[in-house]
């Protein structure tokens, strides 16, 4: 007898390619009169004698956006508070005195808690430059967790995810890769062998600006059930809007990605011929670009000041364009050049974007 069941994107999810699923994963069934889109549920208490009791264990909302994400990573996700509330969540997992080898670059809010947690006696943290393998490797020895970001933030590194996990692997350790910047569409740690992917969802994956939102993927049901537990032990679970602005956010991202990146490696090409930049890094793929202002941060902070399209903002990934020098902040490390300019480079046409830096440029004398 034929199989007479409808075939819907869910059930043949595995097949389809990463922009079909951030359009269709996470969607309810297709039952007449169904909504397209899941719903907002703002229920702090459910009915008993089900599966989700009580409003910190588990929401709808949170679940489409969880069910949509895991499969652009290959993994079951986790939605977190922010992408901090994830990093504090992965590093409560840690054993007191235990290992964490971490990028000397990167988030300043986990380079933050490692400080803060090695202060208190907590951790270990080995720094290192995540794109020299050799040390990285070496510092693997008695690893708890190697933690990778690549490309790095703000010094755009990147690392040799296969030969890290490799060595980490081998060690005992676990590994966790960020992948904000790259996004499960030009990257998939778990396909490279690492055990959990993070993201500040707040990032290109809401990519517009507006919601605080963190998430962890991993294939280890094992894992996966640790991770959750200790997420409704601390309570740093997203909220039910920001979930769904999440959601909605990612149903756009391969289209966001394609034109940021397209954007921004036109940017890099033009940027590189400027004679008032000294040097341009660029990692190739994604939709972040640092540049180094030849006369210095004084410089620089005037360029941030002077843009009227790019907007002067610490965040990145939105649809707009934004910029600012990043050892303004004094947590940054000091191995970044104080004239650092990060620019997240947005979907609006390339030449106003162009123009624009061009005209701040020309201030800089």
């Amino acid at each position: 007898m034929p199989d007479d069941s409808p075939t819907t994107p869910e059930t043949v999810a595995p097949a389809l390619r990463p922009a079909t699923r951030a359009v269709h994963a996470g969607r309810p069934a297709r039952d007449p009169d169904a909504p397209l889109n899941t719903p907002l549920t703002m229920a702090a208490t459910y009915v008993g004698g089900g599966d989700l009791e009580y409003g910190r264990y588990g929401n709808p909302t949170w679940t489409a956006f969880e069910d949509a994400l895991g499969s652009l990573e290959g993994g079951r996700a986790l939605a977190f508070s922010s992408g901090l509330g994830a990093v504090a969540t992965v590093l409560d997992l840690v054993a007191n005195d235990a290992v964490v080898v971490a990028p000397r670059h990167a988030y300043q809010g986990t380079l933050g808690q490692l400080g803060d947690l090695q202060l208190r006696g907590r951790v270990q943290s080995r720094l290192v430059d995540i794109a020299d393998t050799d040390a990285v490797v070496a510092a693997c020895d008695d690893a708890a967790i190697v933690w990778i970001e690549s490309p790095t933030n703000p010094a755009l590194e990147v690392a040799d995810i296969p030969a890290i996990v490799a060595a980490a692997h081998e060690a005992g350790a676990y590994v966790v890769v960020d992948n904000t910047f790259a996004t499960p569409l030009l990257q998939q740690p778990l396909d490279q062998g690492a055990d959990i992917v993070l993201h500040s969802a707040t990032k290109f994956i809401a990519g517009h600006s507006d919601a605080l939102l963190g998430a962890v993927v991993t294939r280890d049901p094992q894992l996966y059930d640790v991770l959750k537990g200790r997420r409704d032990l601390l309570g740093a679970i997203p909220g039910t809007l920001e979930a769904w602005l999440a959601l909605r956010g990612l149903r756009t991202l391969h289209l966001r990605v394609e034109r940021s990146q397209a954007n921004a490696v036109e940017l890099v090409r033009r940027l590189e011929a400027h004679p008032a930049i000294e040097r341009v890094r660029y990692p190739g793929f994604g939709a972040i670009v640092a540049i180094e202002v030849a006369k210095g941060p004084l410089a620089a902070d005037l360029l941030c000041r002077s843009t009227r399209l790019w907007v002067f903002a610490t965040s990145l990934g939105g649809v707009e364009s934004s910029l600012e020098r990043r050892r303004r902040w004094k947590g940054e490390a000091t191995t970044i050049p104080e004239s650092l300019v990060r620019l997240s480079v947005g979907v609006e046409d390339v030449d106003d974007l162009w123009d624009d830096l061009v005209q701040a440029l020309d201030q800089l004398g």
